[in-house]
C-alpha cells in the first residue's frame, strides 16, 4: 500500500529509535517498527514536543502531577505535550496508538506510582489519558507479546485499505 494511503498510527518515538527518552537513550522495538509495513507511522514524544531537553530528570506522575525525581513540577509541560501529541493524532487522523509502557507521558494502564521504587499503579500516562479520552484506542510495546494485537491492527489496516477503495 502506498504510504499516503496506509492509516496512520501514532508510536512513541523511542519505539522506532529516536533517542528521546529521559536519559537520552531509545527502546527501540523491532515489532513496532515493522507496524510500518501497514501503518503510516507517525513518532511523538509528548515530553519532548512539552518543552523538557533531553536527557532530563525522571519523572512519574503523582496524582494529577507530574513530579521529577530531582522534585521539580513538571506537569505544565506534560500536558503541552499531551495536548500537542493529540492536535498530532487528529491532523493525521491516527486510527490508534502504540505508546511506550509505564511512561509518565505514554503509559496505557499501568505507571508508575510516584515514589521512585518502581511501584506499579493502574493509570495511564497523561498523553496516552488525553488520547484515551478520544476515543484512540492504545497500545504498549508489550502488548506485542499477544498475537491477538497484531491480528487486531492488521484489521484494522484491512478495513482502512477497503475503505480508501470504496471512496475512489
Amino acid at each position: 500500500m502506498a504510504e499516503s494511503r496506509k492509516p496512520a498510527l501514532l508510536v512513541s518515538a523511542c519505539l522506532v529509535g529516536d533517542r528521546c527518552r529521559f536519559d537520552g537513550t531509545d527502546r527501540f522495538s523491532a515489532r513496532v517498527a515493522a507496524l510500518g509495513e501497514m501503518f503510516r507511522l507517525i513518532p511523538v514524544c509528548p515530553e519532548v514536543s512539552g518543552g523538557l531537553p533531553t536527557p532530563r530528570p525522571p519523572s512519574e506522575r503523582l496524582g494529577g502531577r507530574v513530579i521529577a525525581k530531582n522534585g521539580a513540577d513538571f506537569t505544565a509541560a506534560f500536558l503541552r505535550g499531551a495536548e500537542k501529541t493529540l492536535e498530532t493524532a487528529r491532523l493525521n487522523r491516527a486510527v490508534g496508538a502504540v505508546l511506550k509502557a509505564k511512561s509518565p507521558s505514554c503509559g496505557v494502564g499501568r505507571i508508575y506510582d510516584g515514589t521512585f521504587r518502581g511501584t506499579l499503579v493502574d493509570g495511564d500516562g497523561v498523553a496516552a489519558e488525553w488520547l484515551r479520552r478520544e476515543g484512540i484506542p492504545l497500545w504498549t510495546e508489550d502488548d506485542f507479546i499477544n498475537c491477538e494485537v497484531e491480528n487486531a491492527l492488521r484489521k484494522i489496516a484491512r478495513d482502512f485499505e477497503n475503505m480508501i477503495q470504496e471512496g475512489e
